[in-house]
């Protein structure tokens, strides 16, 4: 029976009589707090997982797994590159010659708007089996930058509706080279037609264009040189574990390979941290309602004197006093948790329902994909953040409730019942 009483008497303690109503209403503010930031913590640190999924998602979409580059320049040779790749390295499952260059595109249809683009250079039979963009086509086809299909571009959405171009229409690309001729030196000058535009997020539909490889290569004048060649991988995690095995291996000291996450490195460094910084940020509200927790507990200590008093008198050790306060302030902070965690993954699992829901109702949108890649609030409940926000609160809990277990065990029952 005395091995449960402190566990008898916490319990009573957390129900005070009406006398101790302030302390009540101390203690569930407490819990009200503990509950609120353990479910705000668990929601936002869902949507930074969202967030860093689908701007992984998006990037890949336009990014290869691996990047293949020739020391000091072009890589000459590619299919004998991709040879030695797929034999070095299993797990490559396809290689795609791309050229890139940057140049300015203006729209044939007597507008003044002329745009920076990143031209890509491309043969689609590759290039598909590398990356999805095939399946991002929203009007026309990428088939259209086969060889022998003439001077043809695809540009992305955003950049199409700049130029105020679609389908069928004439572009012209203006690029760093200098031509000479009868009047001087000007700029090389090619005239496309638009044959397909292609949506995967704005970064890339806003500043990309594809066009074939041969044509690339003739217009920027790389003869049969291409910039990289571009690796598929049956798992794009295992990037950075294959990067460093063509490094290491038959291709080195030739070629030199860069992953995904290279190319987007200070981006992919940002997310994190701000993850982090947001965890550590939103954990103060935890922290405040635990000091809420802790004072409600000193003041049931004061109030509580002569009860601990009477208590000693009885044979209860100063272990089993500090044991019941334990007992109190961490119950207190296990309902709030359980309660708190129970509500962060009811948000978490909605969290695009219900904001999707609120910008209806206000007709605002809270997202622009031209800042933030995507439109939308995603989510992505991990399991992992749950088990580290309710270890954390927990942890919290229970050191709140050591400075008044102790002050309580130090009660002298003399002392105390002095005036009663």
């Amino acid at each position: 029976m005395f091995r449960s009483l402190p566990l008898f008497i916490g319990l009573r303690y957390i129900r005070a009589k009406k006398r101790n109503r302030f302390i009540s209403i101390i203690s569930a503010i407490s819990f009200l707090g503990i509950s609120l930031g353990v479910a705000v913590l668990i929601t936002v640190m869902s949507v930074m997982n969202g967030f860093d999924q689908q701007i992984k998602n998006r990037i890949l979409m336009m990014v290869p797994p691996l990047k293949v580059y020739q020391m000091g320049g072009q890589v000459t040779d590619w299919p004998k590159l991709a040879k030695e790749v797929e034999k070095s390295a299993p797990s490559v499952t396809a290689a795609a010659p791309i050229v890139e260059s940057q140049g300015l595109l203006s729209a044939n249809n007597g507008g003044s708007t002329t745009a920076f683009v990143q031209i890509q250079g491309i043969e689609p039979k590759y290039q598909t089996k590398v990356l999805p963009i095939g399946d991002h086509i929203i009007e026309g086809k990428l088939s259209s930058l086969d060889d022998n299909e003439g001077y043809n571009i695809v540009l992305g959405s955003a950049l199409a509706n700049s130029l105020g171009v679609s389908v069928g229409d004439k572009v012209t690309l203006i690029v760093p080279k200098i031509s000479l001729t009868p009047a001087g030196m000007i700029p090389r000058i090619k005239q496309f037609t638009v044959s397909g535009i292609f949506s995967v997020s704005y970064q890339y539909d806003a500043y990309y264009a594809m066009i074939n490889i041969k044509n690339a290569q003739k217009v920027f004048e790389t003869g049969n040189s291409v910039s990289s060649l571009q690796l598929g991988l049956k798992n794009i995690y295992d990037a950075p574990l294959v990067k460093n095995k063509l490094n290491d291996g038959a291709i080195a000291p030739y070629y030199f390979t860069r992953d995904w996450t290279d190319e987007n490195k200070s981006f992919f460094d940002a997310l994190k941290m701000e993850k982090t910084m947001m965890f550590f940020i939103l954990l103060l509200i935890i922290t405040v309602a635990i000091f809420n927790l802790l004072s409600s507990l000193v003041m049931v200590v004061t109030d509580k004197r002569s009860d601990i008093a009477i208590l000693r008198t009885m044979g209860m050790s100063s272990r089993q006093i500090i044991t019941v306060f334990i007992y109190q302030g961490f119950i207190i902070g296990l309902i709030g948790t359980v309660i708190g965690v129970l509500l962060g993954i009811l948000l978490s699992t909605y969290a695009t329902e219900i904001v999707n829901f609120i910008q209806h109702v206000t007709g605002r949108q809270f997202l622009s994909a031209s800042v933030y890649l995507i439109n939308y609030i995603p989510s992505e409940l991990m399991w992992s953040d749950v088990f580290k926000v309710t270890l954390v609160s927990m942890f919290l809990s229970f050191l709140a409730t050591l400075y008044p277990a102790w002050s309580a065990s130090k009660v002298q029952p003399v002392e105390a019942l002095r005036y009663e």
